[in-house]
């Protein structure tokens, strides 16, 4: 029945109709790198845009070391990081509001939404794709005593 969910299978027809759910979720947590800012281009709605960073860190070179009759894995290697920059935008009126307002570079938040591939035409019309993340749910995190859910 759980499977009957996501796939409905009309075999009534001759040429049978399947339809199938898909998703795209984002989720994200790391350190706002710069303040937000709110653009408003004509006949559109105003957005909130900021950037995000988050880090993967892992240690190169495992290596076992023998002590007698005790054998102990240790990490010995060199630590690395990889920082990616998520572009953020929050479309949402209550949630674009309170997050031009509150959220500051360095603030740690969660993010949850889709992402979303465009293209535009840079000022030397010059045609760019953009990876961007359209937030529907922010939670700050920044202050450790301050938790909210927007």
């Amino acid at each position: 029945q759980a499977l009957r969910q996501f796939v409905r299978h009309d075999s009534d027809t001759v040429n049978s109709l399947v339809l199938e759910r898909s998703m795209n979720r984002v989720q994200l947590l790391g350190r706002v790198g710069q303040d937000p800012i709110m653009r408003q281009v004509e006949g559109k709605n105003p957005v909130t845009i900021f950037s995000l960073a988050t880090n993967e860190m892992w240690r190169t070179g495992d290596s076992e070391v023998g002590q007698g009759a005790l054998l102990l894995l240790c990490t010995l290697g060199d630590v690395s990081q990889k920082t990616t920059w998520h572009r953020i935008s929050v479309f949402r009126p209550g949630l674009r509001d309170v997050t031009y307002q509150y959220v500051r570079k360095g603030s740690r938040i969660f993010v949850e939404g889709k992402i979303d591939y465009g293209e535009y035409t840079d000022k030397n019309n010059v045609r760019r794709q953009a990876t961007t993340i359209i937030a529907d749910n922010v939670i700050f995190l920044s202050d450790g005593s301050v938790r909210e859910k927007v």
